[in-house]
């Protein structure tokens, strides 16, 4: 790996072991703030959820590529974060899912988390499609598969180690494809190995912070890959997921509140955990 994707993945790695470390040391807030029960029971923390998140936009923001589209590419992740942790911490509990339950709350002038993820993370989607494709309809196409990759990874963290497992097996073919696709890749790659055991092993979960994040890190690879046959053909699979996504999760069923892998979908389609 000659053209930056090794330095990159190390970079991702180290620096997410980093934040990971300290989070644990001295969690903001308290430890009882990034504490959730998962599926079975036992307790896990979010901790691997920023510490993925600022792990791979520091890589990013690191890799080779202009200032333009590196800082973009940082925000875009960044953000993606952002809105997953206010679903985290400020959206647990919500029973309403589905699209059209929080567009229906937001008509009513109720802004609730699942539509602070819907348009924070399709806003930051667009607008770095706007920065790394220059026509109008490659722009959108960019930006539907960033916040459709976001959203996808979180749908997937269903059980430990699966969203992160996803994230290492969707982000293989870029990372060995090389040239700006494969550094792109290596940055959400890096940053989940280094959370892989401890995420496994059921002691930390992504949360929506890293499940979005790193989502949104592996849909910027996608856009350094591909031209606009290749990016129609990954925003029309990640619509088509959102979708039916959406309908399932407006589907009746109990489950208890704060517990990845009830298998209920949450307001933006994707899996109900603690914090949202």
């Amino acid at each position: 790996m000659t053209d930056g994707r090794a330095a990159v993945l190390a970079g991702a790695a180290v620096a997410t072991r980093a934040m990971y470390a300290a989070l644990r040391r001295r969690p903001p807030g308290g430890a009882a703030r990034w504490r959730r029960t998962n599926h079975a029971g036992r307790p896990v923390t979010l901790h691997a959820g920023p510490a993925t998140a600022l792990g791979a936009a520091c890589a990013v923001a690191a890799a080779p590529g202009t200032p333009r589209a590196r800082t973009a590419a940082a925000l875009t992740v960044l953000a993606a974060g952002a809105c997953g942790a206010y679903d985290d911490l400020r959206g647990a509990g919500d029973p309403r899912r589905g699209f059209r339950a929080h567009l229906t709350a937001l008509a009513h002038g109720e802004v609730t988390s699942g539509a602070v993820k819907l348009f924070g993370i399709g806003g930051a989607g667009l607008a770095a499609g706007a920065v790394l494709r220059r026509r109008p309809v490659d722009a959108l196409l960019a930006g539907v598969v960033v916040a459709g990759s976001a959203h996808l990874v979180n749908l997937l963290d269903l059980r430990p180690g699966r969203a992160v497992g996803a994230v290492l097996v969707l982000g293989a073919p870029g990372l060995v494809g090389g040239g700006p696709a494969g550094c792109a890749a290596a940055a959400p790659v890096g940053a989940a190995v280094a959370v892989l055991a401890d995420d496994a092993a059921a002691r930390t979960m992504l949360g929506d912070t890293g499940a979005h994040a790193l989502g949104a890190a592996l849909g910027l690879s996608v856009v350094a890959r591909y031209g606009r046959a290749g990016l129609a053909a990954h925003a029309a699979a990640l619509v088509a997921a959102a979708v039916i996504g959406d309908v399932r999760g407006r589907s009746p069923r109990p489950a208890p509140t704060g517990c990845r892998g009830t298998g209920v979908l949450s307001p933006m389609g994707v899996v109900q955990r603690s914090g949202g």
